[in-house]
């Protein structure tokens, strides 16, 4: 059996444990003011922040590290507008009845409708795509494991890159989402579109559904044997 290559782990930092309570606590309320919100800013975000965002998500763990993602960040008014035309048409069909009662009832407290202004208005779209195959190599086209994971985990460390540099964003997923993989070119038949963030500033209004500032103890998420 062949080795597997490895090389000594040299850039891990060990706090002391009041330190490390005190860095977690310190994580622990930034992410507490981490909000999805539906109102942006026009103000402009620099390229340089998006991209540095997006290579720390290109950073998270995945299935035998083949990496399976896909990110199109989207600046352009026109390509902007395109995606809302797109995916409003989509949500006048769900909040019409195509999502059920069921659905529609747990989206009410959050104030959302059909209308997406916020897909125009926003300096930043960040489309995510999943890749069947691939490799940690562009060219390579081998069968990707846990993808829907690994993009998930990516996904979460670019919405909190975005939050950690000073931007707000919104998750969106309207179903089905393949006009995205037509708006931005990416193949069909290897990759999904998976979500649609959106980055920018908030605005002066924004505004947070209390609904959302409910978040459940850690005696309902956590259990410790």
């Amino acid at each position: 059996m062949q080795d597997h290559a490895n090389r000594p782990l040299t850039d891990f930092i060990e706090y002391p444990q009041d330190e490390m309570l005190s860095r977690a606590e310190s994580f622990l309320d930034n992410c507490k003011r981490r909000h999805t919100i539906r109102s942006f800013s026009d103000r402009p975000v620099p390229k340089e922040i998006i991209e540095a965002c997006i290579k720390a998500a290109g950073t998270a763990p995945s299935g035998a590290n083949h990496q399976p993602w896909h990110f199109v960040a989207i600046h352009s008014a026109d390509v902007k507008k395109q995606i809302r035309q797109a995916a409003e048409d989509l949500e006048r069909s769900f909040y019409e009845g195509r999502a059920g009662e069921e659905w529609l009832d747990a989206l009410k407290p959050l104030g959302t409708d059909a209308q997406k202004p916020y897909l125009e208005h926003a300096p930043w779209l960040i489309a995510v795509f999943s890749q069947k195959k691939g490799g940690i190599h562009t060219e390579d086209k081998n069968t990707n494991y846990y993808v829907h994971e690994s993009v998930g985990l990516a996904t979460g460390f670019l919405i909190q890159a975005l939050h950690n540099a000073g931007l707000a964003t919104l998750t969106h997923t309207p179903k089905p989402m393949s006009f995205l993989t037509d708006i931005c070119g990416r193949d069909r038949d290897n990759e999904r579109p998976y979500m649609l963030l959106i980055a920018g500033y908030p605005s002066e209004d924004a505004t947070v559904p209390e609904h959302a500032l409910v978040k459940k103890p850690i005696e309902e998420i956590a259990t410790f044997l």
